[in-house]
């Protein structure tokens, strides 16, 4: 059985600077939207806590000071910066596991853990009144040609990564979106491609997981979110390459059947051609009269016009066509959103049928007619992607896809996006499970924060996660003080 996940996600777009140069410490969006964030019991507020760091000697940056605004206009997505009360921007793993032992031993006050700061909302890689701690001066990655592994520090970005590897000759599977990787055919997720994480625990102790050492944790950390610790490094398996074949085509809306054709039978094909990847997504722009289609279509051998593609290439007119012979690195910066805007996003999974890919695309088009109309055609911009799993992923075979509404506004247009989005989820769920073609499993790195990814890997891999939690956070410190992130389910 061949699988595709629709994701559904929702982007405001609102300029950075509206916020993060406000005179007071916290923004509209956190006031309105978001609960206070310190601990149960906690004697002392945020800001008492910021003041003891700094006496320990952790430099904290404090809100309106040019670098805690630097680091708050970095995030991904507006919807995701909540204003701590300070942040806190460690060097070197025995920086975190000093600042972790502190903050456990020291305060009340909650932490965030910030890494890439992709994550959509909030409160995933921020927080409001508690410290964020940001992993981004620990973005270094070091290639060991000995034993073909790529070091990388907790904080580095992808672009930085595989700048870094190009010179030797390698790469590593890592985000084209998300885990899912222009290799995944052949090699898997990224997740799969970790063969060690150096990881701070929960009481500060930093150690190490892997399939030798604390194999239990080695796994739940592939997919099992913020339970666990900060993971200060990732070594990777590194993968011989050069350049890739590939680029985005772009077609009219009318193509849609045609389109939807041609990602199903690629996707069913999937296991015979691990060298490919493609997925198409319906796109509409603000502004615009229609969404059009585009298709991302890459060969990791670098090869052209490879036969599978030959539905994709035989579909005309294009509007647009970047297809080229380019670096790994060239090939992802390609497939970049703009970052400062709000999103909401959302997960689906669904059988590779394509009359329920026609539907999404259907409700996608009822999607935008709607917004257009009542709240302004000028304040949104919507994308629903159709993401192939590879077959090697799951039991060899799956398909993900998106919806990602792009608009301009405050805080309670994103409530009113959310509103419309999960309808819109909804709606192709109820059809999925009509038609037979549901799949139980939300894929996390795509899920939005009202969803629950972890119970969907199934009662056995819950129950997994709960003991393995229990193991190395056995007071549940994490769960108390770290509120971020997707959380182990209780048991029913």
């Amino acid at each position: 059985m061949v699988y595709i996940s629709v994701k559904f996600v929702a982007f405001a777009f609102l300029n950075v600077a509206a916020n993060l140069g406000a005179s007071t410490s916290h923004s509209t969006m956190t006031d309105s939207l978001l609960p206070t964030n310190r601990g149960p019991d906690a004697i002392s507020g945020p800001d008492s806590t910021c003041d003891l760091l700094e006496t320990a000697g952790f430099k904290a940056l404090r809100p309106n000071t040019a670098g805690y605004n630097a680091r708050e206009a970095e995030y991904y997505s507006l919807s995701a910066r909540m204003c701590p009360s300070c942040i806190v921007q460690p060097k070197i793993a025995e920086d975190v596991s000093r600042l972790i032992k502190f903050l456990a031993t020291n305060t009340t006050s909650n932490w965030a853990v910030r890494c890439g700061g992709h994550t959509a909302w909030g409160p995933a890689a921020d927080i409001r009144d508690g410290v964020t701690i940001d992993l981004g001066l620990m973005n270094q990655t070091e290639y060991d040609a000995e034993t073909k592994t790529a070091k990388i520090q907790g904080g580095s970005l992808w672009q930085d990564v595989y700048s870094t590897l190009e010179p030797y000759g390698v790469t590593v599977p890592g985000g084209r979106t998300r885990g899912n990787n222009f290799y995944s055919s052949s090699v898997g997720f990224g997740c799969d491609n970790v063969v060690n994480y150096e990881i701070v625990l929960a009481n500060g102790e930093l150690t190490n997981a892997n399939a030798n050492e604390n194999a239990d944790l080695f796994k739940a950390l592939k997919g099992g979110s913020a339970n666990f610790g900060i993971v200060t490094r990732f070594d990777m398996r590194a993968i011989v390459t050069g350049d890739l074949y590939g680029g985005l085509i772009t077609h009219q809306l009318n193509a849609t059947d045609k389109v939807i054709s041609a990602l199903s039978n690629f996707v069913d094909r999937a296991a015979d051609y691990q060298a490919g990847s493609a997925f198409s997504f319906w796109s509409y722009i603000r502004g615009a009269s229609e969404s059009v289609i585009i298709s991302a279509l890459h060969d990791a051998t670098g090869t052209a016009d490879a036969p599978a593609f030959a539905e994709y290439a035989a579909i005309e007119p294009r509007l647009s066509s970047s297809l080229r012979k380019a670096s790994h690195l060239n090939m992802t910066e390609e497939l970049y959103f703009a970052k400062g805007f709000r999103n909401v996003w959302f997960a689906h999974t669904v059988v590779n049928d394509p009359a329920i890919l026609k539907y999404a695309t259907e409700q996608h088009n009822a999607f935008v007619a709607s917004w257009k109309a009542e709240v302004g055609d000028d304040t949104f911009s919507l994308y629903t992607p159709f993401q192939p799993l590879p077959s090697t992923l799951f039991a060899h075979g799956a398909a993900q896809g998106a919806a990602f509404l792009v608009f301009e506004g405050g805080p309670e247009l994103e409530a009113e996006a959310r509103r419309r989005m999960t309808a819109y989820r909804e709606a192709v769920k109820r059809e999925s499970v009509r038609t037979g073609t549901d799949v139980p499993f939300e894929y996390l790195n795509y899920a939005d924060k009202t969803q629950d990814p972890l119970r969907s890997y199934g009662a056995d891999n819950v129950a997994f996660l709960r003991r393995v939690a229990a193991k190395y956070d056995p007071e549940g410190t994490l769960r108390r003080r770290m509120p971020g992130g997707f959380k182990i389910p209780e048991e029913d």
